[in-house]
C-alpha cells in the first residue's frame, strides 16, 4: 500500500516510532502496555510505504504537539515513584508501591521480586506447589535458584513437576496469583528494627575493651551458641584486619588516621596485634614503614587502654570508607556464601 496523504493518527503515530527504531538510544517501546504495542505492531504490518513530503508533514505535527507540551506526567504510579525517585522516603514509596498493586493500578509481580529473600524464603515454605513454581518462574533467575536450592528436597521436586504446567498460565490468572502471594508478603510480620541482632551487638562490641567483648562472647555462649558464633562474625576488631583488608588499600586506610593515633594503635604488644602491626608496616612505603619503626622506638610506654582507643579509631576509618564504598572488606572465611 503506497500511502500518500490522509493518515490516520495511528499511523502517524507508527511513522513517528518507523523513524525513532533507527536511534539505538530511543526508550524501549516495553514501556508501553499491552494493548498499545499491539494496535502499534498491527499498524505497522499494515503499511509499506510514505512518500517524503508526507513523512515531514508528519515529522512537523508531531514536532509542534511537542513544543505546545508544557509538562507531563508517567500517568501511572510506578512510572512516577520512578522520577521521583530518592526524594521520597522509603517508607512512603513502599507504602505507595503496596497500594497500587492491592489495588490493581500496579504490577504485583514487580513487589514480590523486590522482596528481601527471608520473605520469599517463607512464601516458598508455606504456599502451594503450584503457586511456589510461578514465584520461581516470575522472579530473577538468580534469586529463583537460591531460592530453589533452599527447599527441602521432596518440595523442591514438587515445585520443578509443578513448573511444567505455568506455560499454560494466562495473564489473568497470573495477576491474581500475584496479589495472592503479595497479600500473603504484606501479612508477615515485620521487624521494626532491620538490621540483624547480630551485626548489632557485633557492631558495638567492635569498640569495647578486649576483656568486655571476650565476657560478654562467653556469656552469650553459654545462653545461645548459634547467636553468639553470628555476634562472633559480626564482629571487626583490629587483630582481623590482615584476614579482612586489602594489601592494596592499607595506604589508603592510613590516610584517615593522624600519626599520633597510628603510632599508638601499632604499639600493641599481644601477638595478634603485633601480627597486625607487621602486616600495616609491610604494605605501605618502605621509607614510612622504616619511619615509624623509629618513632615506635622513641615513644615508650603506651597504656593498654590508649593502645586499644587508638586501634577502634583505626577500624573507624575502616568502617567510614566501607560505608563511603570506597573499599570493600573480604568476607571471614566461615562465612556462608550468600
Amino acid at each position: 500500500m503506497n500511502i500518500q496523504s490522509g493518515l490516520t493518527q495511528r499511523q502517524k503515530a507508527a511513522v513517528i516510532v518507523r523513524l525513532l527504531l533507527d536511534d539505538e538510544d530511543v526508550v524501549s517501546l516495553a514501556t508501553l502496555n499491552d494493548e498499545l504495542q499491539t494496535l502499534l505492531a498491527e499498524e505497522m504490518a499494515g503499511m509499506e510505504v510514505v512518500d517524503r513530503h508526507t513523512r515531514d508533514a508528519v515529522i512537523s505535527e508531531f514536532c509542534e504537539n511537542l513544543e505546545a507540551v508544557g509538562v507531563t506526567f508517567p500517568g501511572n504510579l510506578d512510572g512516577t515513584l520512578e522520577m521521583l525517585g530518592s526524594k521520597l522516603s522509603e517508607d512512603s514509596t513502599d507504602r505507595l508501591r503496596r497500594m497500587a498493586a492491592m489495588s490493581g493500578r500496579g504490577d504485583p509481580w514487580m513487589r514480590i521480586s523486590a522482596l528481601p529473600k527471608e520473605s520469599l524464603e517463607v512464601l516458598a515454605n508455606g504456599e502451594s506447589v503450584e503457586m511456589v513454581a510461578l514465584l520461581l518462574s516470575k522472579i530473577p533467575v538468580q534469586a529463583a535458584s537460591d531460592l530453589f536450592s533452599g527447599l527441602a528436597r521432596e518440595r523442591a521436586r514438587a515445585v520443578a513437576q509443578a513448573m511444567s504446567m505455568t506455560g499454560e498460565v494466562g495473564p489473568d490468572a497470573l495477576r491474581r496469583v500475584g496479589l495472592i502471594l503479595l497479600q500473603a508478603a504484606e501479612n508477615l510480620p515485620r521487624p521494626a528494627i532491620d538490621t540483624p541482632a547480630t551485626e548489632r551487638v557485633g557492631a558495638i562490641l567492635n569498640f569495647a575493651t578486649a576483656d568486655l567483648r571476650d565476657d560478654v562472647l562467653g556469656a552469650l555462649g553459654a545462653e545461645d551458641m548459634t547467636f553468639a558464633d553470628g555476634v562472633r562474625r559480626a564482629i571487626f576488631v583490629y587483630a582481623h584486619i590482615p584476614s579482612r583488608v586489602a594489601t592494596r588499600d592499607v595506604a589508603r586506610i592510613l590516610r584517615e588516621v593522624d600519626q599520633p593515633t597510628l603510632l599508638r594503635a601499632l604499639a600493641g604488644a599481644d601477638p595478634e596485634q603485633k601480627a597486625t602491626s607487621d602486616f600495616i608496616l609491610a604494605n605501605i612505603s618502605q621509607r614510612m614503614a622504616d619511619g615509624l619503626r623509629e618513632e615506635l622506638a622513641e615513644l615508650g610506654k603506651v597504656s593498654i587502654r590508649d593502645i586499644e582507643d587508638a586501634q577502634n579509631q583505626v577500624i573507624a576509618a575502616i568502617r567510614a570508607l566501607e560505608s563511603a564504598e570506597e573499599l570493600t572488606l573480604i568476607k571471614p572465611a566461615d562465612d556462608d556464601e550468600d
